[in-house]
This record gives C-alpha cells, sequence and structure tokens, in this order.
C-alpha cells in the first residue's frame, strides 16, 4: 500500500529522480519555458514555486539553499535578479501547464511548462495589443 507517500517515482531510482527534477527545474528557469511531459511537469511545479519564493526572499541563506538545489549560480542570479523581481507582489502559482501535443514515439502526452509572466512575451504582447497612434495632425489630411 502506498498510503502517504506522495509523488511520482517515474520509473526511477531516488537520486536518478531528484536529479532529474533539479535540471528541469534549473532549465525551465534559465529558459522560461520547457517542454516535457504531463507527469514530470506536475512534479516540478512545487520545486519551481518554491525557488522563486526563495528569489523573493532575497537573503543569504535563501540564496545558498537555491543554490544548493539548483546547481547553477548563473541561473541563481538570474533568479534573484530578475525572475524574482517580476513576482514580487504574486502570492504563489509563479508556473503554467500548457498541453501541446502527444510524442511520436509512446504517445506520452506532452506539455509545456512556462513561467507566467515570461520577459519576451510581456514585451511583444504590448507592442501587439498597442494600436498605432499618429505622431501629429499634420500627416492627416482632411478628407
Amino acid at each position: 500500500m502506498r498510503h502517504r507517500k506522495k509523488g511520482r517515482q517515474l520509473g526511477r531510482q531516488t537520486k536518478h529522480r531528484w536529479a532529474l527534477f533539479r535540471n528541469l527545474v534549473t532549465s525551465l528557469l534559465d529558459h522560461e519555458r520547457i517542454e516535457t511531459t504531463e507527469a514530470k511537469a506536475k512534479e516540478i511545479r512545487g520545486f519551481t514555486d518554491r525557488m522563486i519564493t526563495l528569489g523573493k526572499e532575497g537573503t543569504l541563506p535563501a540564496r545558498r539553499h537555491a543554490l544548493s538545489f539548483l546547481r547553477s549560480k548563473d541561473v541563481v542570479s538570474k533568479l534573484f535578479a530578475d525572475v524574482a523581481g517580476r513576482f514580487k507582489d504574486r502570492p504563489g502559482g509563479y508556473t503554467r501547464i500548457v498541453k501541446t501535443r502527444r510524442r511520436i514515439g509512446d504517445g506520452a502526452e506532452m506539455v509545456a511548462i512556462e513561467l507566467v509572466s515570461r520577459a519576451a512575451t510581456t514585451a511583444t504582447k504590448k507592442s501587439a495589443n498597442t494600436p498605432a497612434q499618429p505622431s501629429s495632425g499634420e500627416d492627416e489630411k482632411p478628407a
């Protein structure tokens, strides 16, 4: 019986599973969007949210705790400098899972897991949704 045993085993030994989670979370925070299977994405949601919460905290012990999990100094500095600042007013739910396709080889459900406010998409959405304003009245001729 599996009473009080949370989490998915994903067909891996414990150390392999933890290494997988670390790599996926590091890649997600680095690229801000990755594609993986649905089960893996659902598992790394909590780890990613915890890392962003540590980034929002901003203290030295929080940075050391994040570095012990992520193992990449570049990603940790990006997390504390850039990513945490974008979520300073948000109380949680920093990731989004979007179903994308079925994998060709085994038919696994693939999803894209991404940060809710991505830097590149927010800039393009603002420019795409803003209507073009004429600069002044001299270009327009009355009919």
